[in-house]
């Protein structure tokens, strides 16, 4: 049995790690196009519309695809009957939008906001298109057709390529050309998945069911707090910025993120693959144990793989950022840290989030968007951009200290906590190293990642041989 939860979540990782490495590593190479074919503050303008989409698709969706993930792992899940209800509620979601943008138009259109109808349109075709695509690929992934869901993201990676060469190279559309690349992409993939997936069959075949709607609705609804509390920790940095530095600043800001992204590959693998694992075992023995075990090899992967980067950022950024955007690598280090504890969070929350419980992971999540809400606006007015990743980096570390206090009800986790304390440290030396451009910081910052490297040996080797043996 104990074999059969490791095969499971390491079968998944398999998948998702082709899916990521092929549709992330080519968007990564799209990185240097887009800034060498944007502009600064055009780049800003697409970072705050995409980051803004992902407050509102769980929101105004009620977290439908969430609920179709958790549900639909349940033995007795009706898969026809989760479709239903989740695209019901994304339709319903459209009709949101596209009346608030309404009003937004004609505010525009009188001066009393000041906001170009253009993209407000873009946005409604933006917002429509995202929330079929994100609800396909939760429910794929909740109804373990995972194989699907890998089609779907890889062919969304293939539309926006082809499309960005289309319409950024050939056509020279500028950011109106990137945000229909991003429209053809989402559509697309959804389309490819909805049918894959037997979507047409299943609406004719089911209606729906007034019982489960209901307690897919209660559950998203439940998550609300930690999915609006996410976002604010994700992306209400680019807001202040955008407020207060401007587009130029914030498109700075959301390069920098780029680099972080390469961590966050490894950490979406994983988590993906851990919110399945995490529900089918939450019931069973010996849970203390796997999840124990998982928990000190995700963290010893995510602090040595953060030691890394920041030894070889500048070489990174060198390769990844054009012209202007090059200075934008002094932000990263703080971002990568904050991936850690961010990541460690989220593993925490999948635990409460098997036992249907979103409001305990939601309350530490909110006391981390109340953090980061207070901190952007005075570190921004004092440390310029630097300050929101600070302030990113403070409010994701509460967040993992009220989550591992949180999750305590549910699990008994068997840690090395000094040993980790001390790694973190090492982190943050090593980032201040190379900020400041110490002598010789490649050369300590080396040393770092050799120290760290043997310190999590025993985790890091445990790892390497249950990937060999699955």
């Amino acid at each position: 049995m104990v074999e059969g939860k490791y095969k499971y979540l390491f079968k998944n990782m398999a998948l998702f790690t082709i899916s990521s490495f092929v549709s992330k590593l080519l968007v990564f190479l799209l990185v240097p196009f887009y800034t060498s074919v944007l502009t600064e503050a055009e780049y800003g303008i697409a970072d705050v519309m995409q980051t803004t989409l992902l407050l509102l698709v769980p929101l105004l969706t009620l977290n439908a695809g969430e609920a179709a993930l958790r549900f639909g792992l349940d033995p007795d899940s009706n898969k026809g009957e989760i479709l239903r209800s989740g695209i019901n509620r994304v339709l319903r979601s459209d009709v949101i939008v596209v009346v608030i943008s309404a009003f937004a138009i004609i505010l525009s259109g009188i001066g009393f906001i000041d906001i170009e109808q253009q993209y407000i349109l873009f946005f409604i075709l933006l917002f429509i298109c995202d929330s079929f695509y994100e609800y396909m690929l939760l429910y794929c992934q909740g109804t373990e057709r995972v194989q699907i869901m890998i089609m779907g993201s890889v062919s969304c990676t293939f539309f926006v390529i082809v499309s960005n060469l289309i319409f950024l190279l050939g056509l020279n559309l500028g950011l109106y050309g990137y945000l229909i690349a991003q429209m053809i992409a989402y559509v697309g993939s959804g389309v490819l998945m909805f049918n894959l997936s037997e979507g047409p069959k299943l609406l004719r075949e089911n209606s729906v069911n007034r019982r489960l709607d209901g307690e897919m609705k209660e559950y998203g609804s439940s998550m609300l707090l930690y999915s609006t509390s996410s976002w604010i920790n994700n992306a209400l940095d680019r807001y202040y910025i955008l407020a207060l530095l401007g587009a130029s600043q914030n498109g700075l800001y959301g390069a920098a993120y780029k680099i972080p992204a390469i961590l966050q590959v490894f950490q979406g693998i994983f988590a993906q693959a851990w919110q399945m694992s995490a529900a089918k075992e939450y019931q069973r023995e010996q849970r203390d144990k796997f999840f124990s075990n998982m928990y000190r090899v995700y963290n010893a992967c995510l602090v040595v793989g953060c030691a890394g980067l920041i030894w070889l950022l500048k070489i990174i950024a060198g390769f990844m950022f054009q012209k202007s955007f090059f200075e934008a690598w002094v932000l990263v280090p703080p971002l990568l840290i904050s991936v850690i504890f961010g990541a460690l969070e989220g593993f925490l929350g999948s635990i409460c989030l098997a036992f249907k419980d979103g409001k305990s992971i939601g309350r530490a999540t909110g006391a981390g968007a109340i953090v980061n809400i207070v901190l952007n606006y005075f570190f921004i007015l004092e440390f310029s951009t630097m300050g929101a990743a600070m302030a990113t980096l403070a409010s994701y570390f509460t967040m993992f200290i009220l989550a591992l206090i949180m999750v305590r009800k549910y699990v008994k986790l068997r840690i090395h906590l000094f040993r980790d304390i001390v790694a973190y440290a090492l982190l943050i030396i090593e980032a201040l190293l190379v900020i400041f451009n110490m002598k010789n910081y490649m050369t300590l910052n080396g040393m770092i990642v050799v120290i760290l490297s043997a310190m999590y040996i025993q985790e890091l080797t445990e790892m390497v041989k249950k990937c060999l043996k699955k």
